[in-house]
């Protein structure tokens, strides 16, 4: 088992090439994709994606899953962009080996992960991947929906994607996510809209259905994402539909 001596020697190999390769420049040509603000060092993309690589490949195979947990942790404590994308990489390299136990430490990470890009690649290469194929269970992320941390529960519809590829499982992601609707944070509106838009792409009806029953009290984000690849008699639709719900609430 890997040593706490030999976890923060690799977080200052880590930092130290990361400080080396720093551009504040580089940094500031994404920040504006990040309201919630973007603490990154600023590596050029071939550096960072070919240095990515190789920490990917030399520690994955030294650490095991439980070192690379250990090292995630100590990783995302700084808060900084890069930092947090190599543990999520690490994190994808063991991802056969994760199941419902690892969650929790998964989850925390979230609690401090600080952009939505870093949620959106986590459930991308980690936690919607487990959900389909089985080692871990849409039951597992209840908790999360509630959770202190914003991108946690933007996790959760956003890992859902994977889902939709199975038939006939609809309705029960549809009321997984209805104790969603009333969230207050953006992040959380924009992943909920977009497993929507993506659902209904699959399945209009009991999509639509669905919006009809929160569109007067959820947040019009979710509508605005749901609903932006409807093409014009789609959207006529659900716009005949939503006017006949209006009636038939007034009767």
């Amino acid at each position: 088992m890997v040593t706490g001596e030999r976890l923060q020697t690799i977080v200052a190999e880590v930092r130290g090439f990361l400080v080396q390769h720093a551009d504040p420049a580089e940094a500031g040509r994404y920040s504006r994709y990040f309201r919630e603000g973007y603490d990154a060092y600023g590596i050029e993309r071939h550096v960072w994606e070919g240095q990515l690589a190789q920490w990917a490949t030399d520690y994955s195979a030294e650490l095991g899953l439980d070192g690379r947990l250990l090292l995630g942790d100590l990783l995302v404590s700084s808060g900084k962009y890069e930092e947090g994308m190599l543990t999520i990489r690490l994190a994808a390299r063991s991802r056969e080996q994760i199941t419902s136990a690892a969650l929790d430490g998964l989850g925390g990470w979230l609690e401090r992960l600080p952009t939505w890009a870093h949620c959106d690649v986590l459930c991308g290469e980690v936690l919607g991947p487990c959900l389909a194929d089985g080692s871990v269970a849409l039951a597992d992320f209840a908790g999360w929906r509630s959770a202190p941390g914003k991108f946690r529960r933007r996790a959760v519809p956003v890992a859902m994607l994977s889902l939709l590829k199975k038939p006939g499982e609809l309705a029960v992601l549809l009321a997984f996510i209805q104790p969603m609707m009333l969230d207050g944070e953006r992040v959380v509106h924009q992943g909920l809209g977009w497993f929507l838009r993506e659902a209904w792409k699959r399945t209009p009806a009991p999509v639509e259905a669905f919006l009809l029953e929160w569109k007067d009290t959820s947040a019009r984000l979710i509508f605005q994402y749901a609903t932006e690849k409807m093409d014009a008699q789609g959207k006529e639709r659900f716009r005949r539909q939503r006017a006949a719900s209006k009636v038939g609430r007034s009767i």
